[in-house]
């Protein structure tokens, strides 16, 4: 089921319990219009050629007009399981908080989102390849940059990312860790945030925020989730012991986790645009590793 979010605009919202889905649509869609505001202008030119030939993809009721839907689009899918089920692992690569990261693990055939951008990327920037392949590619590789930034997509404590710890958001109830950092938490990041996330980012912001490869972001997530998100959430360092299976994120804690969430939308949407700048011009795609799976 599509992920459907209000923005929140104060301290507290009124939300809706839905299932969890990385940084939620607003979320995606801002880490879209991020990278269109920093990809060049053979880039953008480009992405509008693909556009033309979404209906190929045979998704009426998953529209692909503009980035901002490509960003969301592999979420949409999900409603149609009997044909997209096979995708759905690729959302996350969860690794355990309290053990050594494992930039290869929980991987198997590709089947996690670090493998998948970088399949993506490739497939995007094969220009022998149909025009509707390359665009279902370059749909799965805009929303797959965007979850790998999500902590918890890539750190976890026995609980699925979060999604067996429920969670208040301040005094709205009946919420749990993931499906906050997703839709509210993200949300008000996005719309507090000054200067505009959106928008052009000098040479010297997207040196200091951009970079690196999905395998960097997942494991900046993870050690995002070890050593903020959980330690945030119920006031322990995740490791020194069991969590309990419910918690309350304070005003102050929520506070705290803005800045956090605003820096990890604001380096998915400049690290999109650098993935769509090297396959748009396919003379600058990085090599793969030798020995990758």
């Amino acid at each position: 089921m599509r992920l459907l979010l209000r923005a929140v605009a104060g301290a507290l919202a009124l939300v809706v319990a839905v299932p969890a889905q990385a940084w939620g649509d607003f979320g995606h869609r801002t880490t879209a219009s991020i990278a269109l505001a920093n990809v060049s202008p053979d880039t953008r030119a480009g992405i509008r050629d693909l556009l033309r030939y979404a209906e190929r993809l045979g998704t009426p009721d998953c529209p692909l007009r503009s980035l901002e839907d490509a960003s969301v689009w592999p979420d949409c899918l999900r409603g149609d399981a009997a044909r997209w089920a096979y995708t759905f692992p690729w959302h996350y690569r969860t690794a355990p908080v309290c053990e050594a990261y494992d930039p290869r693990g929980n991987c198997a055939n590709g089947n996690c989102v670090t493998a998948q951008i970088e399949r993506g990327q490739r497939l995007l920037a094969d220009e022998s390849l149909p025009p509707n392949v390359r665009l279902e590619a370059l749909a799965f590789m805009v929303h797959f940059a965007g979850d790998v930034h999500m902590p918890l997509h890539s750190g976890d404590k026995d609980d699925r990312g979060g999604n067996d710890r429920e969670a208040a958001y301040g005094i709205v109830e009946g919420r749990n860790l993931h499906s906050i950092w997703d839709g509210p938490l993200a949300e008000r990041a996005i719309s507090s945030a000054r200067p505009a996330l959106v928008r052009a980012y000098s040479a010297q912001e997207r040196a200091a925020l951009a970079g690196g490869t999905p395998a960097d972001w997942g494991r900046e997530s993870w050690q995002t989730a070890r050593d903020f998100v959980y330690p945030n959430a119920f006031n322990q360092a995740p490791c020194e012991g069991d969590l309990p299976q419910s918690t309350a994120l304070t005003q102050e804690d929520i506070e705290a986790a803005l800045p956090v969430a605003e820096r990890r939308i604001t380096q998915a949407g400049l690290r999109i645009a650098e993935l769509l700048d090297a396959a748009f011009a396919p003379g600058r795609l990085p090599q793969p590793e030798r020995g990758r799976r």
